[in-house]
């Protein structure tokens, strides 16, 4: 079992740890802790480096299995051996785009549920831009506008974003904690992660984040378009 060491600590760029499993047809290991995040949610999984006896590759995947993390290496490198110690690295810089787009997915769905009400259907998101769909009947360009500027305010609020891992029954007694129209968790989860952008937002979440709005820079609506009756979806970039 991996400890995801990126669910406390999102700033974390390395790590020290010690390989428990060799999966020779996948031609890949699991760690016994990572900052690297899997992907999911939405955010898509880390890039990054391992090092180990003195040689360094990039990894071609970082995928979740399970309760593990799977690090797949290049078909060219042998894998280290079980009780290896190796050097987990991010690319930090992909990373830190991607912890700040994610707080602004955040934004953009406090906001919206806030003054609209309406839940989130669907997202996703690239380093930089993403895009997110709510149950709305209509959308127009005043209405954009309207949500871009009140996206951009609570940025500028600086709020603090916090993380908390709490019991499954504690978790569930906050009000509106699943944000998405269908409830995502898996059925026998014992702890529940929460994000909160103190005095906006609070809600489950599995990714990776800043610490303040402040870091995640000017959000701009690029576009929007209707997928559907009750379903509009819409698109953002940060500067």
């Amino acid at each position: 079992m991996t400890q995801f060491l990126y669910q406390t600590n999102s700033y974390l760029k390395s790590n020290i740890a010690s390989v428990i499993n060799v999966l020779p047809e996948e031609h890949a290991i699991v760690v016994d802790q990572t900052v690297f995040y899997p992907g999911g949610g939405g955010q898509p999984p880390d890039f990054g480096t391992l090092k180990w006896n003195n040689q360094t590759c990039e990894l071609l995947k970082i995928k979740k299995f399970q309760d593990d993390v799977l690090l797949f290496l290049p078909t060219d490198i042998q894998l280290p051996t079980v009780g290896t110690q190796v050097e987990c690295r991010l690319d930090w810089e992909r990373r830190y785009q991607l912890m700040r787009t994610h707080s602004a997915m955040h934004v953009l769905c406090g906001v919206v549920f806030r003054d609209y009400g309406a839940t989130v259907t669907g997202g996703d998101m690239d380093p930089l831009k993403g895009r997110m769909d709510f149950e709305f009947e209509t959308m127009h360009k005043d209405l954009v506008s309207t949500i871009e500027e009140a996206i951009n305010i609570e940025v500028e609020k600086a709020h603090p974003i916090r993380v908390k891992i709490l019991p499954r029954a504690e978790a569930f007694q906050i009000p509106d904690l699943i944000r998405t129209k269908i409830n995502l968790l898996p059925e026998g989860i014992e702890f529940v992660r929460t994000v909160e952008i103190v005095g906006l937002d609070l809600q489950a979440d599995g990714g990776t984040h800043v610490g303040n709005t402040n870091e995640i820079g000017h959000i701009r609506v690029v576009d929007y378009k209707s997928k559907g009756k009750i379903n509009k979806r819409i698109y953002v970039e940060l500067e």
